[in-house]
């Protein structure tokens, strides 16, 4: 088997040229629907029109926005022309799009209305007060000094912004012939999507991947799920989540087949469009497929039509498996990876057995070498022995944006990346993880950072100190805990600790559970246990008659 070198704009006009009448992009509730060829078109002007306003090879372009129809259509605009499609998170708030902008060096902002409680016009201006003032693509922010342009993905005017019907009149004054020459530049080792992860220090970084990276891993995700032109993709996870940007997208991009678009997240939706066009495959994070099983209107749609799909993100329960083979038709998968591989290291195979589907993150990815080495010895472990899951190959990311220190710490000299998972290979060559070196805390498929939301509680007035640690949930798998010990004479309440939050960092990093505490579990060297917090926060939660759900 040989990797792909051709560019995700390469991919996008083969298969215009090759199947230019076979849909590609379907949003099944508003019955928008984009052939290849058609799309292909949509980007190329979209792509002279991020061209009209400075966009160049090189550009940081950030996408604020659910899965709405332009989302894809800006992404490969930015990969035609070598521009930099940075995905921001829907739940940010304040905070944290205010550093990734400035961490990124971002040069255009693509927003949208919002999200839920979050108001993402309302937000901007606050970032970037001088859009009231200044001329649409001469913005001067002496804090954001690369920002030049914020786009409005829509047809609502805003105040010094752009939106999408004005960028693509714009494009019109970019002759084709400059807008193929920016095409050729393009290499497949090129950055093309910078996707923003926190790591133990709690300090988001920008994973650098490439069209290399992405389009092979989207393309061998497919392979193990034996993926052809005929086959409809559900794709109901978000998009600027590796999950739908890479193994949803990527896979459908290099199989030539149909994407089948939920803008966000609604089981009935979901239920409706597999229903409607007969889709083939679907993915989502384990509380997706729960609330789809235990919709009440289930019953009323045909499934039949399924045959495989990916469950990951976070621990997938047997059982739950078990449902959706039985009453959706489905043969589902699970992969294993970080952002920073691109993201999948590991994978279950459609032909696996059910025991190995369910028990196990499934065998390597072709042309990448994993192994389990050991934390102490870096030396590779035996079959059936705990150590650290590695991983070296093509889906490797490039690093982490102007950050080499934090590069060199997770790569290592021999060109392995280390996750910070814990894991075992049995007999058969398959993977199971164990636990985990860190102390990420994994929400229903969001990753949480506990430092990051110590970093942010110490700002907070009586806190005199604080610890995050997951406290076990049986809807989300994790939720958040706060173990705060207040200074002398501070009278804090749980709904206090809440409130500090609410507005100010996304709402699933909000701590569900707040404990005061004397003191922390430790160990003889003076090192916080913060397993042991688990365990407290049980003891704890019993003791106060507190329900953990």
């Amino acid at each position: 088997m040989q990797l792909s070198e051709r560019t995700l704009g390469g991919w996008l006009e083969h298969w215009a040229e090759t199947t230019p009448d076979k849909e590609f992009l379907v949003y099944s509730d508003r019955n928008l629907r984009f052939t290849w060829k058609q799309f292909n078109r949509r980007v190329d002007d979209m792509a002279k029109g991020l061209v009209a306003i400075g966009v160049e090879r090189g550009t940081h372009v950030g996408l604020w926005a659910a899965n709405v129809p332009d989302w894809l259509t800006i992404l490969y605009a930015c990969a035609k022309i070598g521009a930099v499609a940075v995905t921001v998170n829907t739940s940010y708030k304040q905070t944290e799009l205010e550093y990734l902008c400035e961490n990124s060096d971002m040069h255009t902002l693509c927003i949208v209305n919002g999200e839920k409680d979050s108001d993402f016009v309302q937000m901007t201006n606050a970032m970037l007060p001088e859009l009231k003032s200044c001329q649409r693509g001469h913005l001067k922010s002496e804090r954001f000094p690369y920002m030049k342009n914020v786009v409005y993905v829509g047809q609502e005017k805003h105040r010094g912004m752009y939106n999408t019907a004005e960028l693509l009149l714009l494009g019109d004054n970019i002759e084709d012939d400059h807008l193929y020459r920016l095409k050729s530049l393009v290499n497949c080792h090129d950055v093309v999507n910078m996707q923003y992860t926190s790591g133990t220090t709690g300090f988001p970084k920008g994973v650098m991947l490439t069209h290399y990276n992405i389009a092979n891993n989207g393309f061998l995700t497919g392979e193990h799920m034996q993926f052809t032109s005929a086959d409809k993709l559900c794709v109901c996870v978000p998009l600027f989540h590796c999950f739908g940007v890479v193994l949803a997208s990527m896979n459908v991009l290099t199989h030539g087949c149909t994407q089948v678009m939920v803008e966000r997240f609604n089981p009935l939706l979901v239920l409706a469009s597999i229903h409607k066009e007969r889709c083939t495959a679907l993915y989502g994070v384990p509380t997706m497929f729960i609330a789809e099983l235990n919709h009440p209107m289930f019953d009323l749609f045909d499934m039949s039509s399924l045959r495989t799909g990916i469950m990951a993100g976070s621990l997938c329960p047997v059982e739950l498996m078990r449902q959706v083979q039985e009453k959706m038709f489905m043969k589902v998968t699970s992969v294993y990876g970080l952002t920073e591989t691109s993201p999948g290291m590991t994978q279950t195979r459609i032909d696996d057995a059910f025991e190995v589907r369910c028990n196990t993150v499934g065998s390597n990815y072709e042309l990448t070498d994993v192994r389990v080495l050991d934390p102490e010895t870096g030396e590779e472990c035996p079959v059936g022995v705990q150590g650290e899951m590695c991983c070296r190959g093509y889906n490797v990311m490039k690093g982490y944006y102007k950050n080499p220190q934090a590069t060199a710490e997770v790569i290592d000299a021999n060109g392995f990346l280390h996750s910070g998972d814990l894991g075992i290979k049995d007999e058969a060559g398959n993977y199971r993880i164990t636990g985990r070196i860190k102390d990420m805390i994994i929400r229903g498929g969001e990753n949480i950072y506990p430092r990051e939301i110590e970093e942010y509680l110490y700002h907070l007035e009586g806190v005199k100190d604080v610890q995050v640690a997951g406290v076990p949930s049986p809807k989300y798998g994790e939720a958040v805990g706060a173990f705060i010990i207040l200074k002398d004479g501070a009278d804090l309440q749980e709904s206090d600790v809440r409130d500090f939050c609410m507005g100010k960092i996304a709402r699933y990093k909000i701590p569900k559970y707040v404990f005061f505490v004397d003191e922390y579990p430790m160990t003889g060297s003076g090192k916080i246990q913060k397993f042991k917090l688990k365990e407290l926060s049980l003891q704890l939660s019993r003791e106060r008659g507190i329900e953990i759900i």
